[in-house]
């Protein structure tokens, strides 16, 4: 499959982004030495941006004739995109809500996020969630979610919940498809079964 292709040249993407990042210098500059801050460009507030299959960026109300992709939406965003490197970060959270040919929904969401302008990778961190239409869930603490590829993964311990089959698994590492019907996990713990009060429970969640 193409996605499964790119993910070489994904990870190499997401290294370099967590290097730029997370690298520190202890040695203290001064004067023209000195770091400067990076100020964002922008800040925005209960934010709401629709990506259409043109793919064209609208505004949160006008959505026109084109069909709607995906909706990213949250209460701050933090625009840096005048960097040599691009980014948004999304320091109160954000959520993510892809549409398929069928308009069935899956949503991602996390406590903090940053999105790669160029690459169009999401870095997820912190509960993060994905839910598809069919009640499948993923959780776990941090995960990279490619837009253009619509394919998430994660080197972290991760659970699965799949009402379908009644089962929950626990595992670590992994890539999966947006709507979560295919899952590739590198290590597992194996399968446990879900109790008809939780599997009604999901039931109610889904009808809601």
């Amino acid at each position: 499959m193409k996605q499964i292709y790119n993910f070489r040249g994904i990870a190499v993407v997401c290294t370099m982004a967590m290097l730029f990042l997370s690298c520190q210098d202890n040695y203290k500059r001064v004067g023209e030495e000195a770091v400067k801050k990076i100020y964002p460009r922008g800040v925005v507030e209960d934010f709401v941006l629709t990506y259409t299959e043109t793919p064209e960026k609208l505004g949160s109300e006008d959505t026109g004739s084109s069909k709607i992709l995906s909706v990213l939406s949250g209460p701050l965003r933090n625009d840096f995109e005048q960097l040599s490197f691009p980014y948004q970060t999304f320091p109160e959270g954000l959520l993510i809500e892809i549409f398929n040919e069928k308009n069935e929904k899956t949503t991602i969401e996390a406590d903090f996020g940053v999105l790669y302008s160029k690459t169009s990778i999401v870095d997820l961190r912190g509960n993060v969630l994905i839910k598809g239409d069919d009640g499948k869930k993923l959780a776990t603490s941090q995960m990279y979610y490619d837009r253009g590829n619509e394919w998430a993964f994660t080197q972290e311990k991760f659970t699965f919940t799949n009402p379908e089959d009644g089962t929950v698994m626990d595992g670590e590492g992994m890539d999966v498809q947006k709507d979560l019907k295919f899952l590739n996990a590198q290590k597992t713990y194996g399968l446990m079964l879900i109790k008809e009060e939780d599997k009604e429970e999901d039931k109610e969640e889904k009808n809601d």
